[in-house]
């Protein structure tokens, strides 16, 4: 799914072709920064509303998206973050294995010494031909990470409330070359990286691949009614809580679109809506309008042969439509 890793960069070159190297070719640098996803991890319904709008939605592995109540929510689990708080392998492992779908990204967690580096190694080593096509994240938070974790592995760049952020245990160019997650912080802060981690250098260095990022902070400020945008927090007290949210969401989505670090294709776009609608925002039963999100999210939702998709309160009222009409069969 991620691009290519980046070529590493000539040897036994003549200076003028190190000074034409670290101009850099424009199309490589917009590539490098050109996310394959960007993640919101949080419950529903503010992962849900992130997944309809483009984002990859996903979990720490300590809690559940909490749609089990919900008739009409089926939001995928495509990310499974570590509790760096307490963490645990073969809990994190138990935790990819029991979801229904093999997940796009797992944060495995962080080596903050060697020994940890080689452990999370052999453990993405051993993931691999389980699940193959997921992105294996290790965050290095020392220094001798860098050359432990193997190279189609993706170094996660701690930001963000990390108590060892990257700039503690590294220098930029450890992470040139590589594959990147960025891991917390407001867009502006990540976008401030991505341009030190791909810009052209003097030396020549390879532009890092950002593979993608995650941001869930406007859950919590909307709380203290405010919600993010290109412009600064704004205030929100006219929205609800989920409107708020919601409203940082399309702001996050303008501002990597702008900059050309929002995916070319979403996961919403592979995989297929979480919720589905029926033709007419209507109660099949009742004719009562769907007027809100949360009234379409409990809804009963059924496809029938002739090709209508019909909308129901209850499975009662369900059944009684159905036996009343000769054309309504699954």
């Amino acid at each position: 799914m991620s691009r290519s890793h980046p070529p590493a960069p000539a040897t036994g070159t003549t200076s003028e072709q190190t000074d034409s190297r670290a101009v850099g070719n424009g199309d490589n640098i917009a590539a490098a920064r050109q996310a394959d996803y960007v993640a919101f991890l949080h419950r529903h319904p503010f992962a849900t509303d992130a997944y309809d709008l483009g984002f990859l939605p996903g979990i720490r592995e300590d809690y559940s998206l909490q749609i089990d109540d919900f008739a009409n929510v089926e939001t995928p689990v495509l990310m499974v973050d570590n509790d760096f708080h307490d963490p645990d392998i073969d809990r994190y492992v138990a935790c990819i294995r029991e979801l229904p779908e093999q997940p796009w990204v797992c944060v495995l967690g962080d080596a903050t010494t060697p020994e940890q580096a080689y452990e999370y190694t052999r453990l993405a080593r051993s993931l691999v031909n389980e699940f193959p096509t997921t992105e294996f994240v290790i965050v290095p938070k020392c220094p001798e990470a860098f050359e432990i974790i193997d190279e189609q592995f993706v170094l996660g760049y701690p930001m963000g409330y990390s108590d060892i952020q990257a700039t503690d245990i590294s220098t930029m160019s450890d992470w040139r070359g590589r594959r990147i997650h960025l891991l917390g912080a407001s867009p502006p802060k990540q976008f401030e990286v991505i341009e030190q981690l791909t810009q052209p250098t003097i030396t020549g260095d390879p532009p890092a691949d950002i593979v993608d990022l995650d941001w869930n902070g406007p859950q919590r400020v909307a709380y203290l009614g405010e919600y993010w945008s290109r412009e600064g927090w704004q205030s929100a007290d006219h929205l609800s809580i989920r409107a708020t949210v919601r409203k940082s969401l399309h702001e996050m989505r303008k501002f990597w679109q702008e900059r050309g670090v929002w995916p070319t294709d979403t996961p919403i776009e592979s995989v297929g809506a979480a919720v589905h609608e029926p033709d007419d925002p209507v109660f099949t039963a009742t004719g009562e309008s769907i007027r809100e999100y949360e009234m379409l999210e409990d809804a009963i939702i059924v496809e029938y042969g002739n090709g209508q998709t019909l909308a129901y309160q209850s499975e009662t009222e369900r059944a009684y439509v159905e036996y009343h009409s000769e054309t309504l069969t699954t």
